[in-house]
């Protein structure tokens, strides 16, 4: 059997190579609209006197918001005195779970569009190569299924902790009688919400995908093999 890198790029007009070039770019979408990911809210705190005061919350991608400062040193605001601040909440592991099987996903795509369009005559003619795919395309599915819930879920407490019931909690000035805060201009998080929205698109292109990996495993050619072709009827024995 030759084993030689042969390129063949008929496997992109079929589902089985081109399913996978678009799992490459939706695991790019998805991990790359997270990660890296800087947003900054600003907040309005307004004294009982008549002025105001204004403050940048910062936070950034894994959402470690727990060690963000919200203030940094003793600072006076509002006549009060406010010690080192830092925002409440982490959501790194679900932010970085997420991250983490986008990037795995995106080698793997990477992976098999080598073997589809070199190695395909090798993938065909052993068992192990379309069980192997078949198997990990499937974990690869549920894993997306899981991920995409936890930073749904890890994106809802970051936008709880930034808005301003976060910041008023989390800033002991902003429970006085006196003072008011609120977050007067928002970052975006679009690219944050869109994420989300490439994670569960991943799970169902992945799902999809499966089918046609199943059809390459002996399991499909056996399952088709025993069964009987058209026309064809059990003669009974003659008595």
């Amino acid at each position: 059997m030759m084993t030689g890198f042969r390129l063949n790029l008929s496997p992109l007009k079929e589902p089985l190579g081109f399913v996978k070039l678009v799992e490459w770019l939706t695991a790019i979408f998805a991990f790359g609209s997270c990660g890296g990911y800087v947003g900054r809210n600003i907040v309005s705190i307004y004294c009982g006197d008549g002025r105001n005061e204004t403050i940048d919350a910062n936070f950034h991608y894994p959402f470690r918001l727990s060690q963000v400062p919200l203030i940094e040193g003793n600072t006076t605001i509002c006549n009060n005195s406010v010690s080192t601040t830092h925002m409440m909440g982490d959501s790194a592991s679900a932010a970085e779970f997420f991250v983490g099987i986008g990037i795995i996903c995106f080698l793997y795509s990477m992976i098999a569009l080598l073997v589809y369009l070199g190695y395909m005559h090798v993938y065909k003619d052993s068992d192990f190569g379309p069980i192997f795919d078949f198997v990990i395309t499937s974990i690869l599915v549920f894993l997306w299924l899981v991920c995409s819930s936890a930073w749904a879920k890890g994106l809802q407490n970051v936008k709880d902790a930034t808005d301003t019931d976060g910041i008023s909690s989390t800033l002991a000035l902003c429970k006085g009688t006196n003072v008011t805060c609120a977050v007067t201009e928002f970052a975006s998080m679009r690219t944050l919400n869109i994420s989300v929205m490439f994670g569960y698109l991943n799970m169902f292109v992945w799902a999809g995908n499966t089918w046609f990996v199943y059809k390459e495993t002996r399991w499909h050619s056996q399952k088709f093999s025993s069964q009987p072709g058209p026309g064809r009827q059990q003669v009974p024995a003659p008595i």
